[in-house]
């Protein structure tokens, strides 16, 4: 399965919330669009990692996904070394994206980080002929993304380029919302977390109204890259 867009995030919920504007924008465009979370976000203190796991099926049938797989790695302790980006380069050459989102390069959350790092360090080296992996038992056959983009998560990061998601807006909070255990929720017994706030939602809007007024668009979302951005066109940017 070729996938046109991967998103690589530490922790559900990540996508949703860096990205989830720009994910339906390209399903509804026809793209192929897959997640891959590297944790269940286990040592979350609201919910469980079950209930994480059935939040992230149905946000996946509002976005609209392909796919969504769960590396399984150890929330919080995983690092940006040989073992996990074998796993990780596994499913780049298995769903070979022609782009890649990933994590802020620098967050609140010391996973975001060392997760887009990972994201990167992983899509390099999946374009070496000679790192062998295997897939259901088969050699996989290099692939490097042509493009790696890292959405702005809770800090802010000046961005190289805003996607215009005010059509998507909704679909975006519906996402979100999508897990429960994790955001504002007054009927909730669960102790108070940093994003589990009303004022967490709001600031959610806030930065998405912020990144739109940018490019004189309601609601967007920021990325930053790892390249110059090249176009043949200058008529591309309008």
């Amino acid at each position: 399965m070729k996938l046109d867009i991967l998103v690589l995030t530490a922790h559900p919920d990540d996508a949703e919330l860096g990205c989830g504007g720009t994910i339906a924008l390209h399903v509804e465009q026809g793209k192929k669009v897959g997640i891959v979370d590297f944790t269940k976000g286990e040592l979350g203190t609201r919910g469980t990692s079950e209930l994480r796991a059935q939040e992230a099926k149905a946000s996946s049938q509002i976005l609209g996904l392909t796919v969504r797989d769960n590396l399984e790695f150890a929330d919080a302790f995983f690092v940006n070394d040989k073992e996990h980006q074998l796993a990780v380069i596994e499913k780049i050459r298995q769903y070979r994206p022609d782009i890649v989102l990933a994590n802020a390069i620098q967050d609140r959350h010391s996973d975001h980080a060392k997760a887009a790092d990972l994201a990167t360090t992983a899509c390099f080296l999946s374009g070496l002929q000679k790192i062998e992996t295997r897939y259901a038992g088969k050699l996989q056959e290099a692939w490097r993304p042509k493009a790696v983009y890292h959405f702005i998560q809770n800090n802010y990061i000046k961005p190289d380029v805003v996607v215009d998601i005010t059509q998507h807006w909704a679909i975006k909070i519906k996402a979100i919302r999508a897990f429960k255990s994790q955001f504002y929720d007054p009927e909730s017994d669960e102790p108070k977390t940093f994003l589990s706030t009303s004022h967490f939602m709001e600031f959610v809007e806030a930065r998405a109204k912020e990144l739109g007024h940018a490019i004189g668009v309601d609601y967007g979302e920021g990325f930053t890259v790892e390249r110059t951005i090249g176009i043949s066109n200058l008529f591309h940017l309008l």
